[in-house]
């Protein structure tokens, strides 16, 4: 199985998911604390489950060095819903900031980098296993 068509299914599933599946309402409310807020992050994360489910099987039928075992890939899609909540939640980016000393560089968009960036790495560990 190829680590690299996997990262980049995963990735086009995340981009998805991120950015024209996202509603106004997801990305304003995500992170709040009452029930509309986690309503609007689980279902921002089942999004996010969902792209990258139908990329990885896209990457199955069309590509000849992608095959998949159902259990890992389940895993895999576990990891990167839960992952994506909880990155999402926005406290653990900014806890992050404040402890690398980034507090000017967050007020001057530089969370979102770290929020992409958490995204990312999380992808990687997720093709990894897949790739396993």
């Amino acid at each position: 199985m190829s680590f690299p068509s996997l990262f980049i299914l995963l990735y086009l599933g995340h981009l998805l998911a991120d950015y024209p599946l996202q509603t106004d309402h997801q990305a304003a409310h995500k992170a709040d604390q009452r029930a509309v807020g986690w309503a609007a992050n689980l279902t921002h994360a089942a999004t996010h489950m969902a792209t990258c489910a139908a990329a990885l099987a896209l990457g199955a039928l069309a590509l000849d060095d992608v095959t998949l075992s159902l259990p890992v890939v389940v895993a895999a899609l576990l990891w990167i819903g839960v992952t994506h909540a909880f990155i999402d939640r926005r406290w653990p980016v900014a806890r992050w900031m404040k402890f690398a000393r980034q507090q000017k560089w967050a007020q001057h968009g530089g969370a979102a980098h770290v929020d992409q960036t958490a995204h990312i790495f999380a992808l990687v560990l997720a093709a990894l296993a897949l790739a396993a």
